[in-house]
């Protein structure tokens, strides 16, 4: 045992991994890097299986609030000479082919690959938030939480269902039982806990870049645009697109920015007025630790949801758990 909590088994990972180590934990069965390996290194084979080992019991302990945890069989894979060449799988010795990304591929068909990274990802968020409140002294709210996903997990059959009411009810309960400085602060530390990993888009390639007029000095446009990318990517989002009026982007004389995108398929329902947006800030957080968003307002759509991003450092911070969906019209 390396620790008996989610915070002290990551710490040993983090503390074991080497960005310019040459060998790698991956799933033998699906490639997928999973929570709390993905997109870690290591110096050698030795120490990857100590991280392995490690990973297990970190799994094992984020059963406890979420048993529909999916299970890994990891191994130990080395990157040798040129990218796109094979590298050995350390456990059976088999040759298994990665791509210049440096990602094992997919051995499910292209529907079942989605899914299964749409609930890592959402495990992933759940276990840097929970780690977070657990670490932070949020007893209560850590608590609340489980409560009400064990009474969901009751009556939604498919694991995959179940995930996205994970993070809804995570979303609403932190809405609830935290103020809005404090769901910045949680969210925040969140944010910092989550995989260093690349975003691909649905072929592995490396996220599309910003499109024309995305770009802005202080990069709020562009990491709105990644984080929708990334979204879509995982199935969370079914598309999105940057409205040409009002204005996809406006900045204020005291430099605070607001970024507006249409969103459609949003894959988190809404409940009491309120949307669930804790994975889209956690991402988007993910990208820009230096400038989170400070506010997300939302306003429904034909086609789903006009979601106007805010980055402020001198506003209060809302709407950053749960946004209040608002009156077409409305413009604070």
């Amino acid at each position: 045992m390396v620790g008996t909590t989610l915070v002290e088994i990551r710490e040993h990972v983090e503390a074991l991994a080497d960005d310019e180590g040459e060998f790698a934990l991956v799933c033998g069965r699906t490639g997928e890097r999973p929570v709390p390996v993905a997109g870690r290194r290591f110096e050698s084979r030795a120490v990857a299986r100590n991280a392995a080992r490690a990973a297990e019991q970190y799994r094992t302990a984020l059963r406890r609030y979420d048993p529909q945890l999916p299970f890994y069989d990891l191994v130990v894979c080395q990157r040798v000479g040129a990218p796109g060449r094979p590298r050995t799988d350390a456990a059976n010795g088999k040759r298994t082919p990665f791509d210049a990304a440096g990602s094992a591929p997919r051995e499910a068909a292209a529907g079942d690959a989605v899914r299964s990274r749409r609930v890592e990802f959402c495990h992933g968020v759940a276990a840097a938030v929970f780690e977070t409140l657990s670490d932070a002294g949020y007893g209560a709210v850590e608590t609340a939480v489980m409560d009400a996903y064990f009474e969901l997990a009751e009556c939604v059959p498919d694991p995959d269902d179940l995930c996205l009411c994970l993070l809804e009810s995570m979303a609403t309960e932190l809405d609830g039982r935290l103020s809005p400085a404090e769901q910045a602060d949680v969210l925040a530390r969140a944010a910092d806990r989550l995989a260093p990993d690349v975003p691909t888009d649905r072929a592995g390639a490396a996220a599309p870049a910003p499109a024309e007029g995305d770009e802005t000095r202080d990069g709020t446009d562009a990491s709105v645009t990644a984080t929708l990318a990334r979204l879509r990517e995982l199935g969370l989002v079914g598309d999105y697109s940057r409205p040409s009026a009002p204005p996809a982007s406006a900045a204020s004389t005291d430099g605070a920015r607001t970024v507006v995108a249409d969103v459609s398929g949003y894959a988190l329902s809404a409940r009491d007025g309120r949307l669930p947006v804790l994975p889209v800030v956690l991402e988007l957080s993910r990208r820009r630790p230096d400038r989170p968003p400070s506010a997300l307002r939302v306003t429904e759509t034909d086609e789903g949801w006009r979601v106007a991003f805010a980055f402020s450092a001198t506003d209060e911070p809302a709407g950053l758990t749960c946004a209040r969906i608002r009156p077409a019209g409305e413009s604070r």
